[in-house]
């Protein structure tokens, strides 16, 4: 493809922000086609900025202003008025480009918006809707990218679960930090219902009550991995090594913390380098291992 001066530099710095920031996803961005792979890095730019908003220091009312300029800037540059952000330009490229319904980019704003200010969840279903804004938004955007077949809305379903699996497993990973920092994601009916108080979050070890509500969240995370598993089948080609290696790296992570017997807050568990290439590797057969279905609606990539 043909792309102007301006547009070329807006690529070029999106892919320094993903190479540097992307540490989990980067790697395997490098599994996708050129033009995949740049629209991959304008879109992680987009939402590593977004976060980084929410995450400045200052006042909250300050953030929360920010991100409202930040959705107007998005608004503009969908509309061919680009700000000072330097990857507008390769942002609103990648939306169009590839059909992205822009309504998913303000959903993860609506997302971050969420944490400016710490809130009890009651229930998992409320936690569940904000999994979606901050995780599977993005993954809805994501399979757009990736090409994909939509099976009359199956695929999008799919990838909603995808991302509330990934979300919960972060959730889990991070109980002990995210309560040190007044943040506390668990389910307050489900923290009730083991007898864990945030007094056993932010402990130097995990107490068997919080173990068992941990081991109870990561048998929710495990059932929306297994409803994502299907998707793989529905995704080109060309964007499968992509999901399999996130979904891989994520799945193992959840997979050492059970090993562990969720002892999360001594330790942060995480992946070593080797074994996230193994699997970046491994995901790359799924390119020629799989036939789409026949007969399927599609969505094709562009």
């Amino acid at each position: 493809m043909t792309i102007n001066p301006s547009l070329r530099e807006s690529y070029r710095y999106c892919s320094t922000v993903a190479r540097r920031e992307a540490k989990n996803f980067y790697p395997s961005f490098l599994l996708l086609p050129s033009e995949r792979r740049k629209s991959m890095c304008a879109l992680y730019a987009f939402m590593r900025r977004t976060d980084d908003i929410a995450d400045e220091p200052g006042e909250i009312h300050v953030k929360r202003r920010a991100l409202e300029n930040w959705r107007e800037a998005l608004r503009h540059a969908l509309e061919g008025r680009h700000g000072a952000w330097p990857g507008w330009s390769a942002l609103a490229d990648t939306v169009t480009r590839h059909e992205i319904p822009t309504r998913h980019l303000h959903e993860v704003i609506d997302g971050v918006e969420m944490d400016l200010s710490p809130r009890v969840f009651e229930s998992f279903e409320e936690l569940r809707a904000y999994c979606y804004l901050v995780a599977s938004a993005v993954g809805l955007c994501c399979i757009h990218i990736w090409g994909y077949q939509s099976e009359s809305g199956k695929a999008e379903a799919m990838a909603e679960s995808c991302g509330i699996a990934l979300q919960l497993t972060n959730i889990i990973r991070d109980v002990g930090e995210d309560a040190r920092n007044g943040r506390i994601y668990l389910p307050r009916n489900d923290m009730e219902r083991h007898g864990v108080t945030s007094e056993d979050l932010a402990a130097p070890a995990a107490s068997p009550a919080l173990r068992k509500l941990l081991a109870f969240e990561a048998s929710r995370a495990y059932e929306e991995y297994e409803r994502a598993k299907p998707l793989i089948a529905l995704i080109d080609p060309l964007g499968r090594p992509v999901l399999q290696t996130i979904s891989g790296i994520y799945r193992t992570l959840l997979d050492s913390i059970v090993a562990r017997d969720f002892e999360v807050l001594s330790q942060r568990v995480s992946i070593p380098k080797w074994r996230k290439a193994a699997i970046a590797a491994r995901a790359f057969t799924s390119r020629f291992g799989l036939r789409r279905a026949p007969g399927l609606e599609a969505r094709p990539s562009r």
